[in-house]
């Protein structure tokens, strides 16, 4: 009657260790599902900062291409007062004063400064302007979780080719 008796208390047994290993998967399985869900929130982040990263890199290289054509009649022409954005037709680039987004979501603007001299020719904040030199800033602006991430980079450009 032993025997009985105790095989009698395990037969619910099997039903709550299915019922524990259950819950047990479960919650795991939860948790590497939000894993890897936070894992590509971080990756699509990752991703549009190289990108903005590299459209930075890309408006300075244009600007060096107007320079290296022809300074006096691209670079110097460029307004010191409003933004400048740059435009892809296919073979090459141009600038243009309307607002250009890339990929419909990135903004890159260009502004250009004038660069004064001192009496020693070091760059200063006052002094006789250099008509050879230009502080260029290059921005690139995008919206990410509905705030906007802007990044900015800064170069003097001079008329190295006298042209």
């Amino acid at each position: 009657m032993s025997t009985f008796v105790s095989i009698q208390k395990m037969r619910g047994f099997g039903l709550v260790e299915m019922l524990v290993g259950a819950t047990v998967l479960s919650v795991s399985l939860l948790g590497i599902s939000s894993f890897f869900q936070k894992t590509l929130e971080v990756s699509s982040l990752t991703q549009s900062a190289v990108q903005g990263d590299y459209l930075l890199e890309e408006g300075v290289e244009a600007i060096k291409l107007f320079r290296d054509a022809g300074y006096a009649n691209n670079i110097a022409k460029l307004s010191t007062t409003t933004p400048t954005y740059l435009t892809w037709n296919g073979t090459s680039w141009a600038t243009s004063s309307a607002n250009v987004f890339i990929d419909g979501r990135f903004e890159r603007k260009i502004m250009v400064n004038e660069v004064l001299r001192n009496a020693s020719e070091d760059i200063s904040e006052t002094g006789t302007l250099d008509s050879n030199s230009r502080l260029v800033a290059v921005s690139v602006a995008w919206n990410v979780k509905g705030a906007t991430t802007t990044r900015t980079i800064q170069t003097y450009i001079t008329n190295i080719f006298n042209n």
